[in-house]
C-alpha cells in the first residue's frame, strides 16, 4: 500500500495520492495534537477513491440506470420488425415469380420462351 511499489515493479497506482496524504499530515498534525488531520480529510478522501472506486460506481451505475431507462420509454427507432427479420433482408417476393416450389424443388417456367 504504502510502499509505493506496484504489481510490475513500477509506482503503484494510488501512490501519488498516499504521498500527498503524508504530506498533509506532516504539515498539519503534531504528535500531541491531531486536531489539525481533519484538514486532511480531500486528500484522504481522494486516496480512498484511488482505492476502492465507490465514487465512479456510484457514478457509472447512475448512468446505466438513467440509459435503460431511457432506452426503454422511447419507442424503438430503426429497429427490424419481426417480418424483416424472418425474411432475413431477402425481397418479399411471392414462390411463383421466384421459380421455387416449396417442397424444395425448381419450378418450370411457365412459358417455353422464357428459358
Amino acid at each position: 500500500m504504502a510502499s509505493g511499489y506496484g504489481l510490475n515493479g513500477g509506482p503503484s497506482r494510488c501512490y501519488p495520492f498516499w504521498q500527498e496524504v503524508m504530506a498533509c499530515y506532516v504539515t498539519n498534525a503534531t504528535p500531541y495534537d491531531s486536531s489539525g488531520a481533519k484538514k486532511c480529510a480531500f486528500p484522504l478522501e481522494d486516496y480512498f477513491e484511488c482505492l476502492h472506486h465507490k465514487k465512479e460506481r456510484k457514478r457509472t451505475a447512475k448512468l446505466q440506470e438513467a440509459y435503460r431507462k431511457k432506452e426503454l420509454s422511447s419507442p424503438a427507432e430503426g429497429m427490424k420488425t419481426a417480418k424483416e427479420i424472418r425474411s432475413l433482408g431477402l425481397l418479399d417476393v411471392p414462390t411463383e415469380e421466384k421459380h421455387l416450389n416449396t417442397f424444395g424443388g425448381w419450378l418450370k417456367p411457365k412459358d417455353p420462351k422464357d428459358r
